[in-house]
């Protein structure tokens, strides 16, 4: 087992909440993805389950056991940090086994693992050379083979493939995600990128100024976020907000406008004004029900797509087209009600 708790945890640097009542409770064997913006706090959330940074209030329980005063040697832990941390004058090979020596652990035992996580992560060939030598990829891999061959109960990553090109980036998603599959353990992973955050976890908690917005899968936050912070930060293009008056249960957008259903209807019951929250690859819908004229700033070609940036109503609006498409300074953007959100404008949690 190697659940890991978070309760209350509260983290307080000059008098100020840097985290504020964290409660996580990542299962055994989970991938668990942290992500937000920098500064919202999920490194220092990590830092503090590895016993890097003291907690203020709150306990972090491993196995059911409480760990705040444990040492993070102690913790049977493996951290994978953002610049590889590998020592310079070692060769991958020392690097990978001084961890093993650490716990003095026999020469023939270290070997017979060091050289099992090199052949996995394809590094035998590389074992004789120091990390000056090695690609980005080969030293975060690297990495990744010293924190394996302790064999620990979690993994904890911070933003461990942001230095990588984005090529290498995407490579290496595929590799931790498959390292996760064999390996069959508890990974916490740190990230900033929300392409990285929906492709690799079997959870995501979204972060915004130390307070866990969602926890949730990748689709369920992405088809429902549950404000506008999260569908704004997570998707690419962002989630399109349209602020609306409601007038005879009518929403109207640049002088078009769609009727409510009577789910909507009852969902905003009692409202004058609205958020609507438009993903942009809903914006060009053969069923659409709805309609609207939009001006265009700019549009981008991206091969299999091409991203358009609108203004309508006096909002910023992005929409995905197709890259056939040719796109001249007004567009009429296509979306089925059924698939517009709905969120509080004073609030901005979702109706």
């Amino acid at each position: 087992m190697s659940k890991v708790e978070l309760k209350n945890i509260v983290k307080i640097y000059d008098k100020k909440k840097i985290i504020n009542n964290v409660n996580l409770t990542i299962e055994d064997k989970e991938f668990l993805v942290l992500v937000g913006s920098s500064g919202c706090g999920k490194s220092t959330i990590l830092r503090m389950i590895a016993g890097l940074e003291d907690i203020t209030e709150g306990e972090i329980l491993i196995d059911g056991k409480c760990v705040n005063n444990v040492h993070p040697k102690d913790r049977d832990i493996a951290f994978v940090f953002q610049n590889y941390a590998l020592y310079p004058h070692m060769s991958v090979y020392e690097n990978m086994a001084f961890p093993l020596k650490m716990r003095k652990m026999n020469k023939k035992e270290i070997d017979v693992k060091v050289r099992e996580a090199a052949e996995s992560l394809d590094l035998t060939e590389y074992l004789n050379r120091k990390p000056k030598q090695l690609s980005g990829g080969q030293r975060q891999r690297v990495a990744l083979g010293r924190a394996i061959v302790r064999n620990p109960k979690v993994f904890l990553m911070d933003e461990p493939l942001s230095n990588l090109d984005a090529k290498l980036r995407v490579q290496m998603r595929s590799e931790i995600k498959k390292l996760h599959e064999r390996l069959k353990t508890t990974f916490i992973y740190v990230t900033h990128d929300q392409t990285e955050a929906l492709t690799m976890g079997d959870r995501i908690a979204v972060i915004d100024k130390g307070i866990i917005q969602q926890t949730d899968t990748a689709h369920n936050i992405y088809n429902n976020p549950i404000n506008t912070f999260v569908g704004g930060f997570l998707g690419s293009p962002a989630m399109n907000f349209i602020k609306s008056d409601i007038i005879d249960n009518k929403i109207t957008v640049n002088n078009s406008s769609f009727t409510l259903n009577e789910e909507q209807q009852r969902k905003l019951s009692g409202k004058k004004t609205v958020l609507l929250g438009i993903r942009s690859e809903n914006l060009n819908e053969i069923n659409a029900n709805f309609e609207f004229n939009a001006k265009v700033d700019i549009s981008e070609m991206l091969g299999s797509e091409q991203i358009v940036y609108t203004q309508a109503n006096g909002n910023n609006i992005c929409a995905v087209m197709p890259p056939s498409m040719k796109i001249e300074k007004d567009i009429t953007l296509k979306i089925n009600s059924n698939n517009i959100l709905f969120f509080d404008p004073v609030t901005l949690f979702r109706i």
